[in-house]
């Protein structure tokens, strides 16, 4: 009898397991079939024909590369020349990646359940972290520009909105594994919700809240340059005037793409040495 009921229990198990591989194979199909049903629609939309235009991918960067040799003494002057425009962009990631990281520290305890003082607000302020993860920090700094005009500040509140969401889920998943003991320790002392948070949980989740923070800001970096793009500011909107001038500045655009990829370099360096720095102490 329990041989019997082994194999018919063996015998369901298979018959479900190949259901669900037929399954996923069909929507992996249809999935391939869509792709590229979209492509080919897209491709006879589009002003030009993509297997026409793909031969001439390396154009732009080969004319950037050839007028940066040719000018090539001028380069370091370039680099001096855009450094300012590129501390801009830093500090738009810096303010906005501090200020987010605060706002996200509150809303991570208001929202973590066992610990958020307000608990019936918890799929509040959620789904508020969700609506901002959601919204692009392009589309964001599009209607800022629109209603402030352009600059810094725009990308700063765009990039600070986007990341107060991004970090606001880090956080709370990393509170949810804290230790409660020391909060219930200081509650059965009469301390507050305030008082249990900063002495019971954040020393726990500080190292991790830090790493979450620095590799975020590293993110921002790469946003802040890709929003001066759309008149953001910083050293984005420099590369975007630079390249729509075409032959006779690329020159600087090349220098532009050097100091963005050393700078990313740089501080995606520091940041995994903190981030190393930080788990090692933990360990």
């Amino acid at each position: 009898m329990n041989i019997t009921a082994t194999q018919a229990l063996r015998t369901k198990y298979i018959a479900q397991t190949n259901k669900r591989q037929l399954y996923s194979g069909i929507l992996i199909l249809i999935f391939f079939v869509l792709l590229g049903s979209g492509f080919y629609t897209a491709d006879d939309r589009n002003a030009g024909s993509f297997w026409d235009g793909i031969s001439n991918i390396f154009d732009f960067p080969t004319e950037v590369l050839s007028e940066a040799e040719e000018k090539l003494a001028l380069m370091p002057s370039n680099l001096v020349k855009f450094s300012g425009a590129l501390i801009e962009t830093v500090n738009i990631a810096a303010a906005a990646t501090l200020l987010a990281s605060i706002c996200a520290i509150f809303l991570a305890f208001l929202s973590t359940r066992g610990l958020a003082k307000w608990p019936r607000m918890i799929p509040v302020f959620r789904r508020v972290m969700d609506i901002l993860r959601a919204i692009p920090e392009i589309v964001i700094a599009l209607v800022l520009i629109f209603i402030l005009g352009g600059g810094p500040v725009p990308a700063m509140i765009a990039i600070w909105l986007h990341t107060v969401g991004a970090l606001g889920k880090l956080f709370s998943e990393v509170i949810e594994n804290a230790d409660l003991k020391p909060v219930e320790g200081l509650e059965s002392v009469g301390a507050g919700w305030l008082q249990r948070m900063w002495v019971g949980v954040l020393p726990q989740v500080a190292p991790n809240f830090l790493s979450y923070a620095l590799l975020r800001f590293e993110i921002n970096v790469r946003a802040s340059a890709i929003l001066g793009f759309v008149g953001a500011g910083g050293i984005g909107y420099e590369l975007k005037n630079a390249i729509s001038w075409g032959t006779g500045r690329y020159d600087e655009a090349a220098a532009i793409f050097v100091l963005l990829f050393l700078t990313i370099i740089l501080f995606d360096q520091v940041s995994s040495y903190a981030r190393n720095a930080l788990i090692g102490s933990k360990k």
